[in-house]
């Protein structure tokens, strides 16, 4: 069966509202949508790095409880594994502080092999960090060479607003690495102060990726390829948290994928009908997480949801 390989962080989101904590969950863009992909049965490889700590160790029997294999982890000795704030406000949005720290050699380890078809997964800052952008090229490459499918999530938020311009090359080049470029409103906001997605894809997204999804929160979706031009509308409802929701919106459209049989040469050429049911397993899950304070699917969600 086909993998997906995600490269991304690990945190530990701890969940504020009202000023009092309410959750703390293993936590990352990139690892919460693998958390609910491996939950709906998906393999999935996961690489990252955190550190030899309590926190460390409590998201790697995280992983292995959710079978998602730790043999690609950079265990740091003598570093804290990082941790994330997220102040919730009236409408369940978040606001961060992050708290990190990292030695000067970062991701010293082998890569999994990519198999043609496999779904390799990346996004936010992580994928834009300097010192580690070789591993993700040599792995963008990799996928490149088999013909897998690249999913990229720019995740990028106000907190890096100031070094958008420094990391730029590195982001249309994840775009030009990318089969499915997924942006959200606040991304092109922050990085391009743009909206529209007619306007992000024709200027920012087209000459480097033909495939892009465009999201607003709660408003309507936006797709956009060579063949189709489509609005999706969202489902209204009062969230109890959104951490987590665009990634497990994500995890929908990877899963999408695998369930629909998509190869990475049919991407380009799917019609209006099939987008349509992709579309739609993303807003199931994403829909799903909003309703929690958990950063993924739940395990009865998962086990209902399987087809």
């Amino acid at each position: 069966m086909r993998k997906v390989i995600g490269i991304g962080e690990t945190i530990l989101d701890i969940i504020f509202r009202n000023e009092q904590p309410s959750a703390a969950n293993p936590g990352g863009s990139v690892f919460n949508s693998c958390v609910s992909l491996a939950r709906l049965g998906i393999p999935v490889t996961f690489i990252s790095e955190m550190g030899a700590d309590h926190v460390g160790r409590r998201t790697m029997e995280f992983m292995r409880q959710n079978g998602i294999s730790t043999d690609y982890i950079d265990v740091y000795q003598d570093f804290k594994s990082p941790i994330s704030l997220a102040f919730l406000n009236s409408q369940s949005d978040a606001e961060y502080s992050f708290y990190k720290t990292y030695p000067e050699k970062r991701l010293d380890i082998d890569l999994p092999k990519v198999e043609k078809d496999d779904i390799v997964m990346l996004g936010s800052y992580y994928s834009v960090t300097p010192a580690l952008r070789a591993k993700h090229v040599e792995l963008l490459e990799a996928a490149r060479q088999v013909g897998a499918i690249v999913y990229y999530d720019p995740n990028f938020r106000m907190p890096h607003k100031a070094e958008a311009m420094k990391l730029s090359s590195y982001i249309l080049e994840n775009m030009e690495y990318a089969t499915i470029v997924r942006g959200s409103k606040e991304d092109f906001q922050v990085l391009y102060d743009m909206e529209g997605a007619d306007k992000i894809y024709r200027e920012k997204v087209a000459f480097y990726c033909p495939n892009f999804i465009h999201t607003r929160g709660g408003d309507e979706i936006s797709l956009r390829t060579r063949l189709v031009q489509k609005e999706y509308p969202v489902e209204q409802l009062t969230p109890v948290s959104t951490v987590g929701a665009g990634d497990s919106f994500s995890a929908g459209i990877i899963y999408g994928l695998v369930h629909e049989g998509i190869t990475a040469d049919a991407v380009g050429t799917l019609d209006e009908a099939t987008w349509g049911r992709i579309i739609g397993y993303g807003c199931a899950l994403a829909k799903e997480v909003c309703m929690s304070y958990d950063n993924y699917i739940s395990q009865a969600f998962a086990a209902s949801y399987q087809l």
